[in-house]
């Protein structure tokens, strides 16, 4: 009990202190003798407020990235996509404007010829009994295809319509084994057989039927033609001669030749539903002057 009311009168005599102090201070402004005490205070209590906004503001900083992350994780992801679908509309673009050149090359090609094409896409590498190089092109019966049309593009003879349903035909090129086309040397009249070899199409066997007949490397070779244009109609631009064998006693002459039309790049392909009125001889190899 006594030690409760001395520390009620010790508290007072505190407070009365403190507010004698406080009083003395503000009246006498900045000439108060407590001026020096005060900015000491300041000083420390200022110091110590800094440290505490130092220490809290990187906790605050983590606390505010944590509880944002699955926004920002949305965010990022968005962008993810949407650079995405950028990326394949750039693609998509590249890609038409390749098949835009080489439809314009197809349609040239076959306008020199004289040949009246179908236009199709190579969707597929097919392997099928019997043959080695095959692709499947996205049109048919329905787009006036039939077996044994022949097939070009851009740059040369690619091979024939082996089998044609509704919507799809199977095309046999011509780097496989088992394919073989008339073909006749530029300039003359010596003609020949081209057979595939495979090897994906790099070259091709020109075997000429005459053995005395001139051949050299550089030589280029069209097709002959078959009767009616199938399967295979004149002048395509077959390939150019890289090799010449040679075969002494042989009857015939053999050459390896670089096919104009590249087999393992194939994308846009012309049918030839309709047979040139005339053989186009060596108009449209290239580099020739086309008729008027």
């Amino acid at each position: 009990m006594r030690d409760s009311r001395r520390a009620r009168i010790v508290l007072g005599v505190l407070l009365s202190a403190a507010l004698i102090i406080l009083t003395v201070d503000h009246r006498s402004g900045e000439s108060s003798p407590l001026r020096q005490l005060r900015a000491a205070g300041a000083y420390v209590f200022g110091t110590a407020e800094q440290f505490g906004v130092g220490l809290i503001r990187p906790v605050g900083a983590f606390v505010q990235a944590v509880a944002s992350a699955p926004s920002a994780q949305r965010r990022i992801d968005a962008l993810k996509e949407e650079n995405a679908k950028l990326r394949a509309g750039l693609v998509a673009g590249r890609l038409d404007a390749d098949r835009a050149k080489e439809l314009d090359r197809l349609l040239g090609l076959a306008g020199t010829g004289g040949y009246k094409v179908v236009a199709a896409n190579v969707v597929a590498r097919r392997g099928l009994p019997g043959f080695e190089d095959a692709v499947e092109i996205d049109v048919g019966t329905g787009d006036g295809i039939q077996r044994d049309m022949t097939v070009l593009n851009g740059d040369g003879l690619v091979g024939r319509v082996l089998h044609a349903s509704a919507h799809t035909s199977t095309v046999l090129l011509l780097s496989d084994p088992a394919s073989s086309v008339g073909a006749r040397l530029e300039g003359g009249k010596e003609i020949g057989v081209v057979h595939g070899v495979g090897e994906n199409g790099r070259l091709v066997q020109f075997r000429l039927l005459d053995s005395t007949a001139s051949m050299s490397r550089g030589g280029r070779i069209v097709s002959f033609g078959s009767k009616n244009g199938r399967p295979y109609v004149p002048g395509v631009p077959i390939g150019i001669i890289e090799r010449v064998e040679s075969t002494p006693g042989e009857l015939t002459r053999i050459a390896y030749a670089r096919p104009y039309a590249d087999m393992t790049a194939l994308d846009v392909v012309g049918v030839v539903v309709e047979a040139p009125k005339r053989n186009p001889r060596d108009a449209v190899l290239p580099g020739k002057e086309r008729p008027r």
